[in-house]
């Protein structure tokens, strides 16, 4: 596969990433464990998707690999060079999208005891664990309908969540900059990435990024997502 691709710095930098993923889809996939691996195959068949002329939907499917890669340790070769990518800055054109295939095909090689994709990721994902706001108590704390910018989990059974570290430590409004930040991390089309980073070890916060709500200032919690998303 190759790492120059099209589309300038920015669809260098995107089949940059989807080289290192290629070379190192082996222990992508060991250190991811079958269940976030099968999350990477549907973000990048997502990507597939795309057609050669989005450039929206191509930022927010490329942003989705992104996001789905965050759980490897941070020693891993992928998640190490994470930081430094920038999003693509044009279309992806018919190069790139071949690139996107061809990790695809090479990603979806069965392997025993592999999870479906489909619904793989979610169970043991720590957003199942995080206290949470039921759809009514959401509700009553938002004054009205939730914003479509809180993470929200479904469930079959007890309806919809909302985890509690997006409200105030009095159980009031959600807070401004999770909001902000759950709009840079897409969280109304992919709450599991968005949850995955925050409840997740930061390296550049030195702690889990939920945990540090009102102890870290604002702006260092959106400038950590925002190094993630456009790697600047």
């Amino acid at each position: 596969m190759n790492d120059d691709g099209t589309g300038g710095r920015g669809g260098r930098s995107a089949n940059r990433l989807l080289g290192l993923i290629h070379t190192h889809r082996d222990t992508v996939r060991e250190r991811l464990g079958e269940e976030r691996y099968a999350v990477l195959v549907v973000r990048v068949e997502a990507l597939a998707a795309v057609a050669p002329d989005d450039e929206m939907g191509w930022r927010r499917a490329l942003q989705g690999v992104r996001l789905a890669l965050l759980p490897l340790p941070f020693d891993h070769p992928v998640r190490v060079s994470l930081d430094s990518f920038r999003q693509v800055a044009a279309p992806p054109g018919p190069a790139s999208v071949a690139e996107v295939r061809e990790l695809l095909a090479w990603l979806s090689a069965p392997a025993a005891g592999a999870a479906d994709p489909g619904e793989a990721g979610r169970d043991g994902h720590p957003l199942l664990d995080a206290p949470s706001f039921s759809a009514a108590q959401a509700r009553d704390r938002c004054g009205g309908p939730p914003p479509p910018e809180l993470i929200r989990v479904p469930n079959a059974r007890s309806g919809d969540r909302y985890p509690q570290f997006q409200f105030g430590a009095d159980g009031g409004v959600p807070h401004r900059v999770v909001l902000e930040v759950n709009r840079l991390l897409l969280a109304d089309v992919d709450p599991w990435g968005a949850g995955t980073w925050w409840l997740s070890e930061n390296s550049w916060l030195g702690g889990v990024p939920a945990s540090l709500l009102g102890r870290l200032p604002d702006h260092r919690l959106v400038g950590a997502a925002t190094q993630l998303v456009e790697g600047e």
